[in-house]
């Protein structure tokens, strides 16, 4: 049987406007509700769980039951308040390490664009030296010398990822600050800092938006993959990674301790990346509903 195209346009864009575009319009949506329900009961966990230091010895290792939904944990806790309790700490790690990693970047990559010949190459340089290294390897690094806890977890992954913003940064303040309105405001006298606020900066910083939305997922995946290895918080905390580590050991008695904090941090990882997307493409002008 013979599939037949219509003239002028091939089958694969045919697909890609209606499959395609069904796919976009159902994806950021239910990532966008996803993320809103994670904000609220970081922001109110108490509205679903109540205290997620509550221990039962006699309830160790339920399963999902209508009592409780995600089972509980070795010492009886009920999963699914720490889970629900876990979120705040979870995103307040990965929206501070990245929001962290942003301001130093966007100071980074604007220094090497208009800092001159020499400033760009030490600047660029110690960006690729960085980059060179693994990031899970150069936090660990951080953290060695800082010491374990949320704040040093939050500054290593910041170190970790301002390299990747200091280059995009950089890149378009070269871009910008070779446009026309750029040398014009120059060459009518407006000062070298009036152009970098006004004409510069502004331009600047939109694509970090798109750049920052992406590694707010690759943050809450260092930041419980630290945890996970008890650098993060301290041990009892119900950040996501810190209750995988607190489950590991008990995965042949219940798998539902393990189970759920690790849906939490790929769902959340995945609605975030999501959106990013989302907003990739209609920054760069690639698809319009």
């Amino acid at each position: 049987m013979t599939t037949v195209e219509p003239a002028g346009q091939p089958l694969a864009a045919v697909r890609e406007s209606g499959a395609g575009r069904r796919a976009h319009s159902i994806g950021p949506p239910l990532a966008v509700v996803f993320l809103l329900l994670v904000g609220v009961v970081a922001l109110f966990p108490d509205l679903v769980g109540g205290n997620p230091e509550a221990v039962d010895p006699a309830d160790a290792f339920l399963d999902p039951s209508a009592e409780h939904l995600f089972g509980t944990d070795q010492l009886g806790r009920d999963v699914l308040t720490r889970v629900v309790h876990g979120a705040g700490a979870s995103l307040a790690l990965g929206l501070g390490a990245t929001a962290l990693a942003a301001v130093v970047g966007i100071v980074w990559g604007l220094a090497a664009g208009l800092g001159g010949r020499f400033v760009d190459e030490a600047a660029m340089r110690l960006a690729d030296i960085l980059l060179s290294v693994p990031t899970i390897l150069l936090a660990l690094l951080v953290v060695a010398v800082l010491g374990p806890g949320g704040p040093s977890v939050a500054i290593a992954i910041a170190v970790s990822l301002s390299p990747g913003f200091a280059r995009v940064v950089r890149v378009q303040t070269l871009v910008v600050d070779r446009t026309g309105y750029v040398q014009s405001a120059t060459a009518l006298g407006l000062r070298r800092r009036s152009v970098v606020g006004r004409h510069i900066v502004p331009n600047v910083l939109p694509p970090m938006l798109v750049l920052a939305t992406m590694n707010i997922g690759a943050s809450i995946i260092a930041g419980a993959s630290l945890s996970f290895l008890g650098l993060g918080p301290e041990a009892s905390s119900s950040e996501w990674g810190s209750l995988l580590s607190q489950a590991r050991n008990y995965l042949q008695d219940a798998w539902a301790p393990a189970v759920f904090p690790g849906l939490a941090v790929v769902l959340t990882v995945i609605s975030i990346s999501v959106i990013g997307r989302e907003l990739r493409i209609r920054f760069e002008g690639r698809y319009d509903r």
